[in-house]
């Protein structure tokens, strides 16, 4: 089982090693300086699929740009005991049962001011951040969505089942920053 070092979620033992995790050195990059291009839930819902990448295909395409959501609705949060990356499913609306995206903050130290912030902000909320499989994803969903932006990189990954049946692409921003609003 992962853990996190005395609860801080910016000291986490995954259960995988980085050769098991797909794609892992296109994941964990720092998020490029630069204006990013403004985008929304429904617009990466949009893009075309085309064939899955292997674990060794490098970041190309849409996967070079940085993109920024002013305004989503974070639905399900939960660290994956697995790599420890922050995993997070986002909407247009504030709707349940609205099509959903992943966004990933990995433990790369990079991002740990943006992981606790995070969990702070989901804390004051009423809601703990805790390690949750897959398999378990509803004990993830946040009891009401919350107002959200997003600075991340587009990732391609596979097909396959990777969080709740609203999640609709498998396309990702990952990494990412997340901040509640």
């Amino acid at each position: 089982m992962a853990s996190c070092g005395g609860g801080d979620i910016c000291h986490c033992t995954p259960t995988a090693s980085a050769s098991q995790d797909f794609r892992h050195a296109e994941k964990h990059v720092p998020l490029p300086n630069g204006t990013p291009t403004e985008t929304t839930v429904a617009q990466i819902l949009g893009w075309a699929l085309g064939p899955d990448p292997t674990n060794t295909t490098p970041r190309s395409g849409r996967e070079l740009t940085l993109y920024h959501i002013s305004i989503a609705f974070l639905q399900n949060a939960r660290l994956i005991d697995f790599d420890c990356d922050v995993h997070l499913e986002i909407s247009d609306t504030p709707s349940k049962t609205a099509p959903r995206v992943i966004v990933e903050t990995p433990i790369d130290p990079e991002y740990c001011t943006s992981r606790r912030q995070l969990q702070s902000a989901l804390s004051q909320h009423h809601f703990k951040l805790r390690f949750i499989s897959n398999a378990n994803v509803s004990q993830s969903e946040l009891p009401q969505a919350l107002p959200v932006s997003v600075l991340g990189l587009a990732l391609r990954d596979f097909e396959h089942n990777r969080g709740s049946q609203e999640v609709g692409t498998p396309w990702e921003l990952h990494p990412a920053e997340v901040t509640v609003q």
